[in-house]
């Protein structure tokens, strides 16, 4: 799943390619991926391209005045092509979502693997049109995101640190994998309650939670987009790693799997040595 590091690189690559040019064809090939009906999708035909942003996960593409907006969910993927197939894609044949031709003959495809199929498109006069960017936390990455801010939204969401930390009207941008990261170089548990972080670990969290995303989004600068997932998991510590050494101590970096998704951890590093159990069955660790 692309998360804010993955997204932010997305943006910055379609602001610098895409940037300047207006939209020739906006042709959508999954119905169901797009979510708004007014502004229509073709009222992006004949607008230029004016720059891309990021609001948590959510990817931006300003057409002036509108937005084109778009949440890649956990298959999605945005494919950049400098030379674009200059027909009109079947609906509902393979993995594409939606196609956006530029007046240079370049443009990029979106795309959504497997079956589960959440991927989003809005045409929105501002961002905040969007439900979800509305109700979105803050992002991690923001100046303005401190200790104290972090603690107060964890506090507020009370539940486990894991489950707090990928909610994303607590905190943007944060999935899967980073929550993984983050908590692996703080040494907690994902199973620690959230509200009863004490001042020591709230301190060890923050920096590594800024840490993990900086790095992240240095590490994809420059990265055009057909190597950003590659990029992504080739510098994990723990996450999908299961049965690998623990970069830290060489303990084996073991797994807990949910109906749709697993976590990674180290137990040395994050549980005092003991190996969490099934979510369903265990007690949560503190």
């Amino acid at each position: 799943m692309p998360e804010l590091p993955e997204v932010e690189s997305l943006a910055r690559f379609l602001g610098e390619q895409a940037g300047g040019q207006q939209i020739e064809r906006a042709d959508l090939a999954a119905i169901s991926a797009l979510k708004t009906f007014d502004p229509p999708l073709d009222a992006l035909v004949g607008r230029t391209v004016t720059g891309a942003g990021r609001r948590g996960k959510f990817l931006l593409l300003h057409a002036e005045p509108l937005w084109l907006v778009l949440h890649l969910a956990r298959g999605g993927w945005v494919r950049w092509h400098d030379v674009l197939s200059a027909g009109r894609p079947k609906p509902g044949k393979g993995p594409l979502a939606l196609r956006v031709r530029l007046s240079s003959g370049a443009g990029f495809d979106v795309t959504e693997a497997g079956t589960e199929k959440r991927l989003a498109v809005y045409v929105v006069r501002s961002p905040e049109d969007v439900e979800g960017i509305a109700r979105l936390g803050p992002d991690p990455l923001d100046p303005s995101f401190d200790v104290d801010a972090m603690v107060a939204r964890l506090r507020e969401h009370g539940g486990q640190l894991k489950g707090a930390l990928t909610t994303q009207s607590v905190i943007a941008g944060v999935g899967n994998a980073y929550s993984d990261e983050a908590l692996h170089v703080a040494k907690l548990s994902p199973f620690k309650k959230a509200d009863k972080l004490d001042a020591d670990e709230a301190a060890r969290l923050h920096a590594a939670l800024r840490a993990v995303l900086e790095d992240a989004v240095a590490r994809s600068e420059g990265v055009a987009a057909a190597g950003l997932k590659k990029e992504k998991k080739s510098a994990m510590r723990v996450h999908g790693r299961t049965g690998e050494a623990c970069p830290e101590c060489g303990d084996t970096v073991r797994e807990v799997s949910f109906a749709t998704k697993s976590l990674q951890y180290c137990p040395t590093c994050q549980t005092g040595g003991k190996p969490l159990a099934d979510r369903r069955l265990s007690r949560l660790l503190k």
